[in-house]
């Protein structure tokens, strides 16, 4: 767990299984390497919890059947590709067609497209972005 601000409390890294390393200090700002591969400065004076989160198979866990999904309230989805022009930009199409570029159903793109302002006050702390 790490806090973005001090004494905000703990927002960065707290997933189960996940850890950030402390790679350098620079004056009053630390360097740390994120899950996300991010480099990122933050203040020496926030507080971070040493070592990683707990329950790190957690991603190994399959939920086994639909119904238990039900149960955490996630409800059935249909893929874009399978339904018909009107209701989805990727449906239509003789036989089974591939479906084109990948996009909601409002049209927009749904992968790879970078939604981060450039503009944002706090892009000056991030040192590389996350690899692809």
């Amino acid at each position: 767990n790490i806090e973005l601000r001090p004494g905000q409390g703990a927002i960065l890294v707290r997933s189960a299984g996940n850890y950030a390393q402390l790679t350098s200090r620079e004056g009053k700002y630390c360097v740390i390497k994120l899950p996300s591969g991010e480099l990122r400065q933050i203040l020496s004076t926030c507080k971070a919890t040493i070592g990683s989160v707990g329950n790190s198979d957690h991603a190994l866990e399959s939920s086994g059947k639909a119904g238990r999904s039900r149960w955490l309230g996630f409800r059935p989805h249909n893929r874009g590709v399978v339904m018909n022009p009107v209701d989805h930009p990727m449906g239509g199409g003789e036989g089974r067609a591939s479906g084109g570029h990948p996009r909601s159903r409002k049209g927009l793109y749904a992968k790879g497209l970078k939604t981060r302002s450039l503009k944002k006050q706090s892009s000056k702390y991030i040192i590389e972005r996350r690899k692809k």
